[in-house]
Parts: structure tokens; sequence; C-alpha cells
């Protein structure tokens, strides 16, 4: 006798499963907002009491720390005197609670409140929100100057290209050895590897196509390293990996790929397509006299599989701020 097997209600479970999981989020959105307001309320309790008349120095010494060690007691250690600092630097960078985006967990907040610009506090929280990022990401893009690298400072509803380039990418993700030189197909093979990281550091709105695309023409074939899609600019955006200094000729070679993909990939209602050269140091007067110089759509940025010291990082970011700033007070 054969045994009729139960049937299984696709359509059903996705339903239910829903179901769970929406409420699951609630819950956790709801306790989240519980317990970030709780922590905002006693840093400004605390922020109240010291302007109170206690020198800070007196405060932190004397009336905190004997704070700390009685909630510590009676509500465990959850509430000691480090906590307690991250409660007040809480309340100092956000001091209108209806600025606290209850999307992110009280980890987010305590790294993010240790940034001194308000500006770039509101950035790392929208970016965070966006990108989905767990805090071990926020904690890496805020070592590694995400913000400072993006070739301009994004403002709101701002959707000029140069708010999505960096220069430099940092590739520390890979964890390739900085000693050994690598060659391009090993660099290109490590990304899409760590294809999730490398989306992140490219940033907002970047979604992965194909690597090595081959494209088609009446007399040849050509392969692009890398294809990505932005869904904020809504254009495809090519990648050319270069383990060297940038050329000239790899800039006639990107200018080439983008028109050809203007031509034969672009949809009608995509906005024309941008060109990036990844390569390990850029010659100025290459970029000057090249189609770089005037085609907006066509970028070179240095890229380092590690992440610099804090010294190199700043130098790396300044000399790039300095000439983007030069090149658009000409135009």
């Amino acid at each position: 006798m054969i045994e009729n097997k139960p049937e299984f209600n696709q359509e059903l479970y996705s339903s239910i499963a829903k179901i769970i999981v929406d409420a699951k989020d609630q819950v956790y959105r709801n306790s989240n907002t519980i317990l970030l307001k709780m922590y905002w309320e006693i840093g400004q309790l605390i922020i109240e009491d010291e302007q109170n008349g206690e020198l800070r120095a007196k405060y932190g010494k004397s009336v905190l720390k004997n704070l700390a060690n009685h909630l510590s007691v009676e509500f465990g250690k959850g509430f000691n005197e480090r906590n307690l600092n991250n409660m007040r630097a809480f309340f100092i960078a956000f001091p209108i609670w209806n600025a606290v985006r209850t999307e992110l967990s009280w980890t987010h907040y305590r790294i993010i409140s240790r940034i001194e610009n308000t500006e770039h506090r509101i950035q790392y929280i929208q970016h965070s929100i966006e990108g989905n990022w767990n805090t071990r990401t926020l904690q890496r893009n805020i070592d590694s100057q995400y913000l400072g690298r993006l070739l301009k400072f994004p403002e709101a509803e701002n959707k000029e290209i140069s708010n999505y380039i960096k220069d430099p990418y940092i590739f520390e993700f890979l964890g390739l050895p900085s000693d050994i030189s690598q060659t391009e197909t090993q660099i290109e093979s490590a990304l899409i590897t760590h294809l999730q990281q490398f989306l992140m550091e490219l940033g907002k709105g970047f979604a992965f196509v194909a690597r090595q695309q081959h494209i088609v023409t009446d007399t040849s074939d050509f392969y692009i390293d890398l294809v990505f899609y932005n869904y904020y600019l809504k254009c495809f955006v090519l990648v050319d990996l270069k383990t060297h200094k940038l050329t000239h000729e790899a800039i006639g070679q990107m200018d080439m790929y983008v028109r050809m993909y203007n031509d034969l990939k672009k949809g009608v209602d995509d906005n024309p397509t941008i060109g990036i050269i990844l390569c390990t140091e850029k010659d100025e007067t290459v970029v000057k006299y090249s189609v770089m110089s005037e085609n907006e759509k066509l970028f070179a940025s240095k890229y380092r599989t590690y992440l610099p010291d804090e010294k190199e990082l700043k130098n790396l970011i300044e000399a790039d701020r300095v000439k983007f700033e030069l090149d658009n007070q000409k135009q």
C-alpha cells in the first residue's frame, strides 16, 4: 500500500513565516526604543545635574563614580561608570530625542556618539540604516574614514556622482599579504570572494552585475573586469582593476568601454554609464591631458589592500580633496 505524502503548502508557510518575522521585528524595535530612551534620559539627568555647578573633572571622579557604584549594586554592571559615561556622551551627541533613529542599537550609538563632527554623526546614522551596517562594519568604516574618502561629502537628496565615488578605496578585508605582489586576477578573484564587503566599501546603492563581462562588437571581443549598477544614480558602473600606476592607455580603454556600454547595454531609462579605474597610484599629468579631464563620467581612484595608518590615510585623502576642489573651481 502506497502512502500519500502530505502536501506542503508553500504559500501558507510563507504567510505564517512573515507574521513571525514581522512580530519579532516589532518586538525588537519596541524593546530597542525603550532601551535607547532609558539611556538617553539617564544621560540627560547626568548632564543636567552636572550643569548645576559641579565641575566636569570633579563630577567624573566623584559623583559619577559613586552613582555607578550604587546603581550597579541594585541593577547590575550595565550601569557601571563606563556605561554611565557612554549615556552622558549619547545625550551630548543627541540632545533632541526625536533625532535618535531607533532602527540602530545601543552599541551603534555608543560608537557614533564618539564622533565629534555633527554632520558626520548624521551621515553615519543614515549610512548604517540604509546599508544595514552591523556595529563591526560601522567601526571599520569610521576607522577607515569612509565619509572622508568620498570625493564630495554627501548632502541631503543630492545625487551627484562625486557623492558616491571614493579615493582611495580600502580592501583590507581581502586579507592579502601586503609584502607580496598580487596579480589583477588574484585581486579581482578576492574581491568577488568577499563580494559583500566589497559592495559595502563601494558605498550606497551598488549591486553586482557581472565579472569579466563579454562585450562583442562587429570586429572584436572585449571583457570588462567588473560591472555594477547603482540604483540611486540609476546607471551602470564599470570597474577596471590595475596593479600599477595609472596610464593613458588604461584611461583610453575605460573611455572605450563606457562608450560601448552606453551603445550596447544601457537601457533607455538608465543614466549614462560611469567608469572607475582602480590603480595603485595616479599620475595627475596623465589625468590632466587625457579624456578624463573633460569626461565627468570617468574616474581614477587609488586603492590599498591594507588599512593605512592614520597619517598615511589622511595624506591620501587630503591630496585628492585639494585636487577635486581645484578642478571644480575651474569649471
